[in-house]
């Protein structure tokens, strides 16, 4: 998905996501390419990581039956 940086203030970038209906969105300068700057247009991805997910939910589980069976 496509968005405009907007405005950069204090270390937050506005960005307004080029969608049918405008959408806006604050990300950490940090979270920015370098040297993008108001204006620019930048490319925005968001992914599941399922891995990710299932070996957090296996560690939640773990620790849920390790309190159940004290």
């Amino acid at each position: 998905m496509k968005a405009t940086i907007d405005r950069i203030d204090e270390g937050i970038a506005v960005l307004i996501l080029v969608t049918d209906e405008p959408v806006r969105m604050t990300v950490p300068v940090s979270l920015l390419p370098p040297g993008a700057k108001e204006g620019d247009i930048v490319t925005i991805a968001i992914d599941r990581d399922e891995v990710a997910t299932a070996t957090s939910k296996d560690r939640v589980t773990s620790l849920i039956d390790k309190l159940k069976n004290k």
